[in-house]
């Protein structure tokens, strides 16, 4: 077996976990945490730290870093492959997360319907950008985030040198994996992702020039 005609089938896998009708907002992040430890067991990745090697080598994906982008990152179906933009301009731990955000794109793209209980195009939209998002967030694995933890290794500096992402990125997955307490919030204030809030500024959407085999 080829290792084009493999990834093609890890592919098909990755989607194959997305139920086919629409999604409620947990399931769906619930999906994208499946996902990306799907993708992570496949990869072999068994330490922390996700390899951008590993990602870069998938034979679905083509990625270039160009400093004239204006969003963090962006991704496009251009045949036979997607096309995977990424802001060269950026930190090194920025530019990690948004490959993975955008590869979340990928394996959501025509599987996902995301505009459950009369949700509007808007709030499918955001909807998409949480689950990006929380698939990023495989850079953190539960497993080996809580591993660490409990062998002592708890200050998210010392956690994100760990992982190759940046402090504010770890906080936000301890928070969310619930090892430390929620930031604040003010009245009339929800708190979403780690794109949303704390570091990036909203990104370009997934633009498909067609449909991929």
């Amino acid at each position: 077996m080829t290792t084009t005609s493999h990834e093609d089938s890890l592919l098909r896998q990755l989607r194959a976990l997305v139920p086919l009708r629409p999604l409620l907002k947990h399931e769906a992040l619930r999906i994208a945490e499946l996902q990306a430890n799907h993708l992570l067991d496949a990869l072999g990745v068994i330490e922390p730290g996700t390899p951008t090697e590993a990602i870069l080598a998938l034979s679905f994906i083509e990625v270039h870093y160009r400093s004239d982008l204006p969003v963090s990152g962006s991704a496009q179906w251009i045949k036979p492959r997607w096309r995977v933009l990424i802001n060269a301009d950026e930190p090194e731990v920025r530019q990690r997360f948004s490959l993975m955000h955008e590869l979340s794109h990928i394996l959501m793209h025509g599987v996902a319907d995301l505009r459950s209980s009369g949700a509007t195009e808007v709030e499918a939209e955001h909807r998409a950008e949480l689950i990006a998002d929380a698939f990023a967030a495989a850079l953190m694995p539960r497993r080996f985030v809580k591993r660490l933890w409990g062998q002592g290794v708890q200050h998210p500096r010392d956690l994100a040198t760990y992982f190759g992402v940046s402090d504010v990125a770890m906080r936000y997955r301890l928070h969310q994996l619930g090892l430390t307490e929620p930031y604040a919030r003010h009245e009339g204030h929800r708190s979403t992702g780690p794109r949303q809030i704390y570091w990036r500024e909203r990104t370009a959407h997934l633009v498909p020039l067609g449909v991929p085999a």
